[in-house]
């Protein structure tokens, strides 16, 4: 995976029944990589895919260990929780519970959330490969197979604006 990128792509994506993987390389080093993906979220992640929406949203944020929170603030100071930091290992592995149902509503129970892993890889010449795995779906119940559908597109677009992110960075 040593290519050249002229423009930030997805280098691959695999689709299984509960799980989701993506990997990209990013034009930076892995400490890099890993902080604009943990604490520039506002700048890289799709505004429409809060539950603040593009006019309200203030920031989106991680709170930087294990038992964190991921979460956003909206109108008037309102927090909104909707995930959980499982794994906080800066700067090559984050895990995190996503507890946001297939209806938008979120889930309370981290049991019944699924889970998100991303790696962060350096190549050896100053990039870093970043793999993203959107796993157990199937805690989602009946809507897991539709709703890991809905977010392959969903994570494309959300690791194309963070590789464009990073690129500025770097």
């Amino acid at each position: 995976m040593g290519q050249e990128m002229a423009d930030p792509e997805i280098v691959r994506q695999d689709v299984e029944r509960y799980s989701l993987r993506s990997a990209l390389l990013a034009p930076a080093t892995a400490e890099q990589a890993f902080a604009v993906f943990t604490g520039a979220l506002t700048d890289w992640w799709v505004r429409e895919y809060t539950w603040s929406g593009p006019a309200a949203l203030a920031k989106l944020g991680v709170e930087p260990r294990a038992g964190g929170m991921l979460y956003e603030i909206g109108p008037y100071g309102f927090r909104g929780d909707w995930g959980r930091v499982l794994t906080w290992d800066p700067p090559r592995r984050l895990v995190f519970t996503w507890q946001i149902g297939p209806d938008r509503v979120p889930v309370p129970d981290p049991a019944r959330a699924s889970e998100v892993e991303v790696l962060f890889l350096p190549d050896g010449s100053g990039q870093t490969r970043v793999e993203v795995e959107h796993r157990h779906f199937d805690r989602h119940g009946e809507a897991a197979e539709g709703y890991r559908t809905a977010l392959t597109a969903g994570w494309h677009e959300l690791l194309s604006r963070y590789l464009t992110t990073v690129g500025r960075r770097s």
